[in-house]
């Protein structure tokens, strides 16, 4: 009996990219009970993310890709930050002659210069995650 050959082409990345995420992340308690802003601005970050380098992402910048305050942009960042979604690397840098620096984040979900992810929103779970007694 011949092969069957599958005649769909499976290249996912003919459109510019795939981002690929946990379904145990996004099932987790952690990312569940998020505000949607958060949620928004955790695929942001995920669009900007690359191996070899930190993403570097402001809050302005996040509050007119959201479409929301800037300071509702700034709590966003927050509750990834509190949750172990991602990891400040390098603070913001304002100078009015050199210029501006956004912070640069980690994404605890992904690789990162050579090391694995550490997935640090696990133990926010395990912390907060309520328990049914008997």
């Amino acid at each position: 009996m011949a092969k069957r050959k599958n005649k769909l082409k499976l290249d996912f990345d003919q459109r510019g990219g795939v981002m690929v995420v946990s379904r145990a992340m996004r099932e987790s308690f952690a990312y569940e009970t998020m505000p949607p802003e958060a949620k928004v601005l955790m695929d942001l970050l995920h669009m900007q993310w690359r191996n070899e380098r930190a993403v570097a992402f402001g809050v302005r910048e996040a509050a007119k890709k959201i479409g929301c305050a800037v300071n509702t942009a700034s709590k966003s960042f927050n509750v990834l930050q509190e949750r172990g979604f991602i990891v400040c690397e390098n603070e913001s840098l304002f100078n009015s002659k050199s210029g501006s620096k956004a912070r640069e984040w980690r994404l605890t979900w992904m690789p990162f210069e050579h090391r694995k992810p550490s997935h640090d929103w696990e133990e926010w779970n395990a912390k907060n995650k309520p328990t049914v007694s008997n």
